[in-house]
C-alpha cells in the first residue's frame, strides 16, 4: 500500500494518501520527484491488477510498460499529505491506460494545490508465466467518444515506444578530467543491485522503484551542473523496454543534454545486467528525459549554467532537446497564453 489510508472506489477508481516525511524530501525539504513517481506507480499498480483480475480466468498482475509526460505544476513539502487518486481511463486488447491525480494538502491551514497529472500503461503478465502478456477484461465506457480517444492515445504511445526503442543503444561512458559545464562534467551512475524488496511478488522490480533510482540520478547531474537546490519540473515519456528480474544488477546512468535560460533536460538510461544467468546479455531496460529547475533559498527560479557540448553526439543531442523545449513551450502557450517559460 501506498500509505496507511487508501480506498477502492467501485472497479474504475482508486484513491489514497499518506503525511510526506523528512526522509521523502532533499535538505530544502522539497519532496522528491521520484518518490511522487513512486506514489502514482504503485496507485496505477493497484488499479490495473484488480480491474485484470475483475473476471474468472487466469490470474494476473499488471506491469508497468510507460509512463506518459507529467509535469510537477507545484512542489510539495515536509509536513503536508498527498492525496493520490487513480482511474482507468481506457483498455486495449493488452493494455489497461491509468490516469493518477496527485494532490497536496497543507494539514494546518486546509489548502490543497494539484501538483501532478500523469497517464501509465500497464500490461497484464500471468501468474504462472511473467513473460505471457493475458488479455484485458473489457471495459464500459460512459461514451463513445471516450474509446475513440483512449484509442488514438494507445496508437500514438504505441509508435513511441518503438521509435524510442530503436534508438536506445547508446552508452555513457566517463571522461577523465571534465571542464565545468560539459557534458561529461555532471554525467553521473548509480549502480544498485535488485534486491526482494524492489520486487513484486513475481521476482521482477515495481516500475515506481525504478523511476524513483532514474529521478535520484537526474537530480544529481543537475545538482553537479547548476550547484544549487534543485527540483523536478516535468519528466518526458518514460519506456519500460524490459522487465527487469530479481538479482540483476542495475546501472542507471544520466547525462545532461540541453539548458534553456532556467532549466536543464536530463536524459537516463537503465542497463540491467543479469549476473546470475550467463545465458542472457545486458539489456537497456528503460529511459527517460527528466527536466529539473533551479532554486534559490527562498525557492525562486534562477537561471542555469549553460551546457558546454563538445563532441558531435553531444551537439546532436542539444539540439534534439532544444527541439523537444521549443516544442512543449508551445504547446504550454498554446494552453495557457503567452505566460513566460522557464
Amino acid at each position: 500500500m501506498i500509505g496507511p489510508l487508501c480506498t477502492l472506489l467501485g472497479s474504475f477508481s482508486f484513491s489514497c494518501w499518506r503525511i510526506m516525511r523528512p526522509d521523502d524530501a532533499n535538505v530544502a525539504g522539497n519532496v522528491h520527484g521520484g518518490t511522487i513517481l513512486k506514489m502514482i506507480e504503485e496507485a496505477g499498480a493497484i488499479i490495473s491488477t484488480r480491474h485484470c483480475n475483475s473476471q474468472n480466468g487466469e490470474r494476473c498482475v499488471a506491469a508497468l510498460a510507460r509512463v506518459e509526460r507529467t509535469d510537477f505544476l507545484s512542489p510539495m513539502c515536509i509536513g503536508e499529505v498527498a492525496h493520490v487518486s487513480a482511474e482507468i481511463t481506457y483498455t486495449s486488447k493488452h493494455s489497461v491506460e491509468v490516469q493518477v491525480n496527485v494532490m497536496s494538502e497543507n494539514i494546518l491551514t486546509g489548502i490543497k494545490k494539484l501538483t501532478n497529472k500523469a497517464t501509465l500503461w500497464y500490461v497484464p503478465l500471468s501468474l504462472k508465466n511473467v513473460d505471457k502478456v493475458l488479455e484485458v477484461p473489457p471495459f464500459v465506457y460512459s461514451r463513445q467518444e471516450q474509446e475513440e480517444e483512449g484509442r488514438k492515445r494507445y496508437e500514438a504511445q504505441k509508435l513511441e515506444r518503438m521509435e524510442t526503442k530503436w534508438k536506445n543503444g547508446d552508452i555513457v561512458q566517463p571522461v577523465p578530467n571534465p571542464e565545468p559545464n560539459t557534458v561529461s562534467y555532471s554525467q553521473s551512475s548509480l549502480i544498485h543491485l535488485v534486491g526482494p524488496s524492489d520486487c513484486t511478488l513475481h521476482g521482477f522490480v515495481h516500475g515506481g522503484v525504478t523511476m524513483k533510482l532514474m529521478d535520484e540520478v537526474a537530480g544529481i547531474v543537475a545538482a553537479r551542473h547548476c550547484k544549487t537546490n534543485i527540483v523536478t519540473a516535468s519528466v518526458d515519456a518514460i519506456n519500460f523496454h524490459d522487465k527487469i528480474r530479481k538479482g540483476c544488477v542495475i546501472t542507471i546512468s544520466g547525462r545532461m543534454t540541453f539548458t534553456s535560460n532556467k532549466s536543464m533536460e536530463i536524459e537516463v538510461l537503465v542497463d540491467a545486467d543479469p549476473v546470475v544467468d550467463d545465458s542472457q546479455k545486458r539489456y537497456r531496460a528503460a529511459s527517460a528525459f527528466f527536466t529539473y529547475v533551479s532554486l534559490s533559498q527562498e525557492g525562486k527560479s534562477l537561471p542555469v549554467p549553460q551546457l558546454v557540448p563538445e563532441t558531435e553526439d553531444e551537439k546532436k543531442r542539444f539540439e534534439e532537446g532544444k527541439g523537444r523545449y521549443l516544442q512543449m513551450k508551445a504547446k504550454r502557450q498554446g494552453s495557457q497564453g503567452q505566460e513566460p517559460q522557464p
